[in-house]
């Protein structure tokens, strides 16, 4: 691409640590929708299984059900605490930030995707048609999830804030 006689100024020098810092916030707020993601496919996976019945019962009464819905919400609420304080970080300009956003950048993605996979799961064959819009979240799950970064770049880059060495 060429600008003919178009006034600029080259970003050089010191555009690096605003970039960083641009890419620091979008991958902070990422984790709040990440949450939503988590939070909404919850609801929307324990309606379900409230309705829905099988043997004269409904789904959600199976204890191995209960079980990954429990462990789901065990991780949606972790998910909320870090996305929460790396919107804190970045809101105040915490010495923290760098490291808080990387924790839920770190934490978030995986769960939303997990969320996404099991509300696929136990929606059963309705989760997988047009009609319903869990395929739209579990897209939107894992397109977030590599967004900006992935879940092991934001562990490698919070172990080296941290002075963590690999094993």
């Amino acid at each position: 691409v060429t600008f003919d006689g178009a006034a600029g100024r080259p970003l050089t020098g010191d555009a690096a640590p605003a970039v960083r810092r641009a890419l620091r916030a979008g991958a902070g707020l990422l984790a709040s929708e990440q949450l939503g993601l988590a939070e909404w496919l919850l609801t929307q996976t324990v309606r379900y299984t409230r309705e829905r019945h099988q043997f004269n019962r409904p789904v959600g009464s199976f204890q191995s059900l209960k079980h990954r819905l429990a462990q789901l919400w065990l991780e949606t609420v972790n998910t909320r605490a870090a996305a929460r304080n790396a919107a804190d970080a970045l809101a105040t300009g915490s010495d923290d930030t760098d490291v808080a956003v990387a924790v839920a950048q770190a934490y978030a993605a995986p769960v939303a995707v997990r969320a996404a996979e099991e509300a696929l799961q136990l929606h059963g064959g309705i989760g997988m048609t047009w009609e319903h819009p869990i395929h739209l979240y579990l897209k939107r799950a894992k397109a977030d999830s590599i967004a900006l970064g992935t879940a092991g770049r934001h562990r490698a880059e919070l172990a080296e804030l941290v002075d963590l060495q690999a094993p």
